[in-house]
């Protein structure tokens, strides 16, 4: 049975991603791999001072690209049952930037296309994590009600 999505204030929804680090670290490595454009300078610059300390740049972009592909998956249930605005292929993987505030927290900031398309009044919460060859990212969407705070 087939039940009609809703949207109410105050929803959300999960998107979320693991990634084999091993592959992905073959993947980065590859001739003329798409990856260098999918990494903003900033994340590549947090990645490479990361990897100082751990030894494991691959690490740390895979968890970076779980959590590009977890926003892709929250915003896509969060949209259902309409499709998705943009076509796979016309993801600009760059739109969506994995930051870190002072204190390491990581949260995602939008621009362009993505931006644009992405419900205004939602917020996007990430959590990331990554142990041995897996990378994991949690993203949840949550509609904002009344003064702009998630519920």
């Amino acid at each position: 049975m087939c039940f009609p999505r809703v949207v109410v204030p105050g929803c959300s929804c999960v998107g979320v991603d693991v990634v084999f680090v091993p592959d992905f670290a073959q993947q980065l490595a590859s001739p003329g791999t798409h990856f260098a454009r999918v990494f903003t300078p900033y994340e590549q610059r947090c990645v490479h001072r990361r990897a100082a300390v751990t030894g494991c740049p691959e690490q740390h972009f895979a968890v970076r690209w779980a959590a590009k592909e977890a926003f892709i998956k929250a915003w896509s249930a969060f949209i259902a049952p309409a499709p998705p605005p943009l076509a796979p292929e016309e993801v600009c993987w760059s739109e969506i930037e994995v930051r870190n505030d002072a204190n390491g927290r990581p949260s995602l900031h939008l621009r362009g296309d993505i931006a644009r398309l992405a419900p205004s009044d939602v917020s996007w919460d990430v959590s990331l994590s990554h142990g041995g060859d897996y990378a994991v990212a949690v993203v949840v969407a949550q509609r904002e009600v009344g003064d702009g705070i998630p519920t």
